[in-house]
Formats: C-alpha cells, structure tokens, sequence
C-alpha cells in the first residue's frame, strides 16, 4: 500500500485541504491581533472566537443535509468562491482604511460557516476518491497538511505578514481559496450521495437531518465515538483554555515557552499524520482506540499533577500522535460504515457532536480553574478520561472493529486488526 502513488483525484483534493488550511490559519491568528488594535476589550477580542465556533453549532448539521442533496465537489467549488468575495471585500475595506470590527465579524461568520459545509462535502466526498483499503492513509495525509499548515507555518508567517500590512494575511486567505477552488474544479467525476441522489423526493431539512442521526444512532460503534469525541473535546478544550496560566504560574514558561507546547502538540500530529496508516495496521484499530484512550487520561493527569515543562512537552507531543491517530480511525471508520447517500449527514453531525464540547470546553475550563483552582479542570479530564476509558473498552473489541473492516463484498478484512 505504501508504495502505490495516488491517484490524480486525490492529489488536487490534498492540495486544495492544505493550500485551504494555510490561509485559514493566517487569517486565524491576524483576526484577533486586527481587533486587539483597535480595542482593550475583552469581551470584543474574545467574539471573534465565538464568531469562528458559532457557525459549527448552526450549520454542521444541515451543511451535511445540502451535502447529501447536491454534488459534493460542485458545492466545495461554490463555497470556496464566496468565501474569496468575502475576504476580498474586507481587504478592499482595510486597504481604504474602511473597515471596521463589525465588518470583520461578519466575514469570519461567513468563512467559517463555508468550512464547516466544505468540510462536511469534502469527508463526504472521499470514500468515492479513494480506494477502501487507502483510507486511513488519505485521512492521515488531510491530516497531516491541514497540521504542517495551520498548526505550524500559519502562525508565525500570519503574525509576521500582519506586520507588514494588516490586510495581507486576509488577501493571501483568499488567494488559497481561490486555489483550492480550482484545484477541487479539476477533480475528474460527479459525486452525489448516491446515485438516486438527484431523484428522491424533497424532504425538509429537519426530516433529512433526523434520518441521518437516527442512522447514527443505530450504530454502536460510530455512536460511541460521537459521544466520546463530545465529552474528550469538551475537557480538553477546558484544559487548553487555562493552558497559558498554568504554563506561566506553574510551570514559569514566558509567551515563547507557552508557543512551544502547542509545537510539541503540532509535530506529534504531523508523525502521527505521516506513519498513523502503518501504526494502525501494525496494532491494529482497537488498540489505536484504546491506546488513544489512557493517552487523553495521561495527558490530563500529567497537567494537574506535574511542574516540569519537558514532562508536559512531551505528554502533549504523545497526545498530538494519538490526535492524529484518533482521527484517522474515527474518520475511516465512519467513511466505511456509511451508506454514500448518508455521508455527509453522519459527518456533520459527528463535527456537530465535537463543536459542541469545543465551545462548551472552552467556558468550562474558566469557570472550574475559577471556582476550584487551576488545576482543577485537568483533575476533572483526567477523571473523566478514565471513566469513559473503562466504559467504552469493551465496546471496541476486535470482533466489532474487524466486521467495520471488512470488505463488503466478501466480508475479508482489508488491515490487520487486533
């Protein structure tokens, strides 16, 4: 498998994730640093976070509807336009010295809100661009670009280029939508959910997203690791929200020392991005799961009870492997289980599932370090790591795993698993 060279589909459609992913991290990091310029506020520096986080909660859901109902690669070529008109008003705007914070809120809610439609088509869409057996590796590579970009270059090339000019992370976003946009139109092939896609009769919204949760929820497998991914988000957002006082109280890291955590984070994910197909197939799916399960539990318990910074380093560079792993298998998983018409469905709703323990998360970690002390929130992931741990063990047998492998046809397993 390592030695078979993709296919041309792929390869635009990796292109496309990464060159995305760079611009996305840039204006990511410039939006904040924009509105700190202007305000000492709070409240107003910390919307712009909940502009990006508010559309995940009002749009996975039916952005996996419009999905199902349309082609998929058609629909991330639309998206990736409008969100080039949208970030070309608001440099336009900042070049004239004509925009303002509300201006900016309301292009982030419009990019974002593109994303989560195109990253709903996009996981829809995979399963028909690559052959079965591939799809751990092709998630590993999404992975891993969207990792070496956004988690890695984007930053500190976003903060410098904002320096420059403010507008240039902005414009340079929309030169790598403009790109994606092109690359994914040269994307050989329709891509519907199913081939009655286009035929059956319209339904509302509510119905078409009801049959997909009721779909979701009838699959022990695919409906434990939803959940899990809800409750895992929801502590480790509260934990990396307080992350920065605990690195400076704590730990005694100044702003550089914090930064270089999160790149202890990013490089786990990268290797686990760039071998995660070969350790999956070496160990086997179950073991990745339940391996990924006592990591989330060290990690925590390595933030409430330890005060070396190498000792914490390293634990987030073990979680970053695991997160790259994680997703991997979760994505593969779900990719194979699913009927093609359901697909994008599954997915917004799995990404509907994991935004809410984000945004949850995030005001969680606050009020618990506030009411209980600092090292509480990590004390409550590592409770919770374990208790999910041992819930779910048994779910994640090597039986159950190797039937989700196994090839549909003829019912042989495709990787080694267990």
């Amino acid at each position: 498998m390592t030695g078979v060279r993709w296919d041309g589909r792929f390869a635009k459609l990796w292109a496309a994730s990464t060159m995305s992913a760079l611009g996305s991290g840039m204006a990511t990091v410039a939006a904040p640093l924009y509105v700190a310029a202007r305000t000492d506020d709070p409240l107003v520096v910390s919307a712009a976070s909940g502009v990006a986080w508010l559309p995940w909660l009002l749009f996975a859901l039916p952005g996996g509807v419009l999905a199902d109902r349309v082609d998929r690669r058609r629909l991330m070529v639309v998206i990736d336009w409008v969100r080039v008109a949208a970030l070309a008003v608001l440099t336009g705007a900042m070049v004239t010295g004509r925009a303002g914070v509300v201006l900016l809120y309301v292009v982030l809610f419009v990019i974002n809100t593109g994303e989560i439609v195109f990253r709903s088509a996009s996981q829809a869409m995979l399963p028909a661009v690559v052959p079965r057996a591939r799809l751990e590796r092709a998630n590993g590579w999404l992975g891993g670009g969207t990792t070496l970009m956004n988690g890695m270059l984007a930053g500190p090339l976003g903060g410098f280029l904002f320096l420059v000019a403010e507008s240039i992370p902005f414009l340079v976003n929309a030169g790598t939508y403009a790109l994606s946009a092109v690359l994914v139109a040269l994307v050989a092939g329709t891509y519907r959910g199913g081939e009655d896609a286009g035929r059956r009769p319209a339904r509302s919204v509510r119905a078409e997203i009801g049959e997909g949760f009721r779909w979701l929820l009838g699959q022990r497998l695919l409906r434990t690791m939803a959940v899990l991914i809800g409750l895992l988000n929801l502590t480790l957002t509260a934990a990396l929200a307080v992350l920065v006082l605990l690195a400076t109280e704590r730990l005694g890291l100044d702003s550089v020392g914090y930064g270089l955590l999160f790149t202890c984070m990013a490089v786990g994910g990268l290797l686990g991005a760039v071998v995660g197909d070969r350790l999956v197939a070496a160990i086997g799916a179950t073991w990745t799961i339940r391996v990924g399960l006592l990591v989330e539990a060290g990690l925590h318990l390595a933030l409430a009870a330890s005060t070396s910074a190498w000792l914490i380093g390293g634990a987030l560079f073990a979680f970053g492997v695991h997160g790259a792993l994680w997703n991997m298998v979760a994505n593969s998983l779900r990719q194979r289980l699913t009927p093609a018409a359901l697909q994008g469905r599954v997915g917004g709703t799995t990404l509907f599932i994991a935004a809410g323990g984000n945004c949850a998360g995030a005001l969680l970690g606050g009020v618990i370090a506030t009411t209980f002390g600092l090292t509480a929130p990590y004390w409550v992931g590592f409770v919770v790591a374990v208790a999910v741990s041992a819930a779910t063990w048994r779910v994640f047998d090597r039986a159950t795993v190797a039937a989700a492998y196994a090839d549909p046809d003829d019912r042989q397993p495709v990787v080694r698993i267990g």
